[in-house]
């Protein structure tokens, strides 16, 4: 069993957890150090004191997150500008959006669960660095080349990020208030994953329409703040030791073996479902807004895309007291209901009727991931914990992709109206299982 009071290769962590801070200060002898370095899996690292106590680095991850998110949701609001310059279809928008979730897919496989024995920071600080090239790319190549190569870059380093930030924040809490409520890791875990992606559509909306150069300076703003997140995570204490021995490397395997395998699968359902609603949502709002109203105001395109995330965002912190079958009734009830409504409002063309949805089936989404990011992380144990959590991420993403990118498949032969019709019965039969399987299963903690 893993001991979370100390944090493998940390000595100055143990020491924050075991004594009064006086004992953290740098007159503390380096045998007492290394003793406490002996207790501990593993070798200790060698590196220079972490410059930062578990608290702050337990925020600045969170901040670093939330950031990278808002980046890679930039493009949201502005693809019909994209559209209108280079000419390119409402097809290859769902393209762009497929290259960014075959980028994530990659990275979840090769890189999303090596952090369990590489490092936390070792996988998220080039991770980090992978999403200041994928803002150089938009910058510096704004044709439709430029945002495929910037979309399949950005997606390499948010597949490699997620899992990893995720991980890391739950071993910095945990070491931090081994004891605590894990309610603050899985509201902020979630948060900074959803309410970034809320963040991005809003600022690039609102900046698209007030500034000039509207495919420029979004990506310089967030482009300035992911550098300065790279250099707030080095100064974050590490969280994993280095094994005496270090694992062959191994492409991710989804492996459903983390303690509770229908626990597991069930929780896999509950984030494939989370992000189906997010995914069609988002990728249709701004075509909605524009193509479909003739709204060109380019900040209410990225309010609409905004307002689902922003309400799965709240509907995280307003269900953290509840019991766990509590949050995923409303999540399944919720998510079902936005879906439908969404329909609707595409079929009556209402903006009201459409953002309603949002706020309906964002509340549902947010619950749902927030319920699948708890309980992966309790049922997983430390060594795997990356690994059952990259390959929860990789089903939420392809449950983010596969709908949007078949809804814009779909409406090359079919009305979009039909589209939707056909995808919301599979989504609602996609909850239905959820729902059975959810009450068949319940939390597992890891040992």
């Amino acid at each position: 069993m893993t001991d979370h009071r100390t944090i493998p290769g940390v000595p100055e962590a143990a020491a924050v957890l075991a004594a009064p801070p006086a004992a953290t200060s740098d007159a503390a002898s380096p045998s007492r150090r290394r003793g406490q370095g002996q207790q501990q899996r593993g070798r200790g690292r060698e590196r220079r004191r972490p410059v930062v106590g578990l608290s702050s680095g337990f925020w600045l991850v969170a901040a670093a997150y939330t950031v990278t998110m808002a980046l890679n949701s930039l493009p949201t609001p502005l693809y019909p500008l994209y559209q209108a310059r280079d000419g390119f279809s409402t097809l290859m928008v769902t393209v762009v959006f497929g290259v960014y979730a075959g980028g994530l897919a990659v990275s979840l496989l090769l890189a999303g669960h090596i952090s369990d024995w590489m490092g936390r920071k070792r996988v998220l600080v080039p991770a980090l660095a992978l999403e200041v090239l994928c803002a150089a790319v938009f910058l510096f190549f704004p044709g439709l080349t430029g945002l495929l190569v910037g979309r399949f870059i950005g997606g390499l380093g948010t597949g490699a990020l997620t899992s990893t930030a995720t991980a890391y924040l739950h071993d910095l809490r945990k070491a931090h208030r081994p004891d605590g409520d894990p309610v603050l890791f899985e509201i902020v875990s979630t948060g900074a994953n959803v309410g970034g992606l809320a963040a991005g559509p809003l600022v690039a909306g609102a900046l698209a329409q007030y500034v000039s150069h509207p495919l420029r300076v979004p990506y310089i703003v967030f482009g300035v703040l992911v550098l300065a997140a790279v250099a707030a995570v080095a100064l974050v204490p590490e969280t994993v030791g280095e094994l005496p021995v270090r694992p062959a490397y191994r492409p991710q395997r989804v492996s459903m073996d983390h303690g509770d395998r229908a626990g597991y699968v069930s929780a896999a359902l509950t984030g494939f479902a989370a992000f189906a609603i997010n995914g069609v949502y988002t990728a249709l709002s701004a075509g909605f807004v524009v193509g479909t109203l003739h709204r060109t105001n380019h900040l209410l395109a990225g309010t609409v895309g905004f307002t689902l995330l922003a309400a799965a965002t709240v509907s995280q912190v307003a269900t953290s007291r509840l019991s766990r079958s509590a949050r995923l009734g409303f999540g399944l009830a919720a998510g079902a209901a936005g879906f439908v409504l969404l329909t609707l409002g595409i079929q009556a063309q209402s903006l009201s009727v459409y953002l309603l949805a949002g706020i309906v089936g964002g509340a549902g989404s947010g619950t749902l991931f927030k319920t699948a990011i708890g309980d992966v992380a309790a049922m997983a144990v430390p060594a795997k914990r990356g690994e059952a959590l990259s390959g929860l991420f990789l089903i939420c993403y392809a449950g983010m992709s596969v709908p949007a990118v078949g809804i814009g498949i779909a409406v090359s032969h079919v009305s979009l109206t039909t589209a939707m019709y056909w995808f919301s019965g599979i989504l609602l039969a996609v909850l239905a299982v959820t729902a059975v399987l959810a009450r068949r299963t319940g939390p597992a903690r890891a040992a």
